[in-house]
């Protein structure tokens, strides 16, 4: 005969994050994370968890969870890793729309006093902190529009038929200037670490038509300032049979497309950083193009006398782009004061065909680029002209010898652009690890 009596069984919770919690409404669920805050009223304590994700607040009820519990629940110190078991109910009202109502809470690990509270503290205080000043809500927030601009603009170029293609961090030459390289001694030879892989993307271009790398650079450049990083990250595209205007569009295009995507994509991150996006919505084509030339102009009605030849200095950038509401393009540089690579403009050879991007709010450049030279005899001079060694450019001659073709390109500075879509003072929180002048750690 059979028995047909029934044990008690008890519901295992469901493992989630709080990233996918709105799937879990009236169910019991199981949290791992981090103790971001605490606080108690009466006989309910309330505990912020995050786990990576995101944050949710996770109440405890006196008789309603096991006293240990409880009691742990407010005196367990900042940045404890726990496990917390309840069932999540809708609550507008909470971070994120969501509650848990805790059923139990255990240990995994006990933090010791946490240094970085609640109170304010000092940059210095910070930075020097920066591996746990990460697991704030304001550099979560700028760790993943970070993220996202880095996959929308993968995206944007390989939707436009670009291949990416790695390039050295090891380099035999400059390309931007031999005062700015960071040396290394490569087994008793001295090579540098790269400023840029463009270069080495001409080479590439002329097998795959369109391509790009992305990938760290280092500019040795002794400067303090809220721009500059001595380590930061750079996109690189370069296309064969390209030239300035073509470079102008693709440019404009790319930025137009990342803007929008995290307007799409990172709303809530742009409201935690209290980002003003009515200045991002005004980003919008055509962006306006001006000469250097026009540029001076700009900068003397607005009492900045800068002398032709010239290089333009972050005060200057911030003039420029206070007249405009969208990103400016300035070309037609003297060519004396950009790269040796830089083809000359046909009606003046006094000119660069150059490009710089400047970004709206004092922000500054966030892409350099233009047409290069792809005359062999014409390069050739350049590098005498620069008192740059030959042979170390024997192979980048070889491009010209074999097949040259016009081709342009430019590169974009990842953190710059992370700054002035997040609306931050400083590139150093715009890298998880920044690197400044007399800065390497942590």
């Amino acid at each position: 005969m059979l028995d047909l009596t029934f044990t008690h069984l008890t519901i295992k919770p469901m493992d989630t994050t709080v990233e996918k919690i709105g799937a879990f409404v009236g169910k019991q669920v199981r949290l791992t994370g981090w103790v971001y805050n605490k606080r108690s009223s009466g006989k309910v304590r309330f505990v912020l968890l995050r786990d990576g994700t995101g944050i949710i607040q996770c109440v405890f009820v006196q008789n309603s969870v096991p006293e240990e519990a409880f009691e742990l629940a407010d005196s367990i110190p900042q940045e404890s890793a726990v496990e917390i078991s309840g069932v999540v109910r809708d609550e507008k009202r909470a971070p994120g729309g969501y509650e848990l109502n805790a059923s139990d809470l255990k240990v995994i690990a006990l933090a010791e006093p946490y240094p970085i509270t609640p109170k304010e503290h000092g940059i210095e205080f910070l930075m020097a902190n920066r591996h746990l000043w990460l697991r704030s809500r304001r550099q979560v927030a700028i760790l993943r529009i970070r993220n996202e601009i880095i996959k929308a603009l993968r995206d944007y170029l390989e939707e436009q038929g670009f291949l990416c293609c790695d390039t050295p961090i090891l380099t035999p030459a400059s390309v931007e200037g031999t005062t700015t390289l960071f040396p290394v001694d490569y087994y008793g030879e001295q090579v540098y670490l790269t400023q840029s892989g463009q270069l080495y993307n001409e080479a590439l271009c002329a097998a795959v038509r369109k391509t790009y790398c992305f990938g760290p650079t280092f500019r040795a450049e002794k400067s303090k300032t809220r721009r500059h990083l001595t380590e930061f990250w750079m996109l690189e595209p370069e296309v064969a049979f390209l030239d300035l205007d073509g470079t102008m569009d693709l440019m404009e295009d790319m930025i137009c497309y990342l803007v929008n995507r995290i307007l799409e994509k990172r709303q809530s991150e742009l409201e935690t950083l209290e980002r003003d996006i009515a200045k991002l919505k005004a980003v919008k084509k055509p962006f306006p193009r001006i000469t250097y030339r026009e540029a001076l102009e700009i900068l003397k009605n607005a009492g900045k006398i800068v002398e032709f030849g010239d290089d333009f200095g972050g005060d200057e950038e911030t003039v420029i782009s206070q007249a405009f509401n969208t990103p400016v393009m300035i070309h037609r540089f003297p060519a004396k004061i950009k790269a040796f690579y830089m083809k000359r403009a046909p009606e003046n050879s006094e000119l660069a065909l150059g490009v710089d991007m400047i970004a709206p709010e004092g922000y500054g450049e966030i892409i350099g680029g233009g047409q290069r030279e792809d005359d062999l005899a014409i390069l050739e001079q350049r590098i005498k002209e620069f008192n740059l060694p030959r042979d170390a450019y024997s192979w980048y001659l070889d491009l010209r010898r074999f097949g040259s073709f016009p081709h342009s390109g430019f590169g974009l500075g990842l953190e710059r652009t992370v700054a002035w879509i997040c609306g931050l003072k400083h590139v150093r929180e715009t890298i998880p690890f920044p690197r400044l002048l007399e800065k390497v750690y942590p």
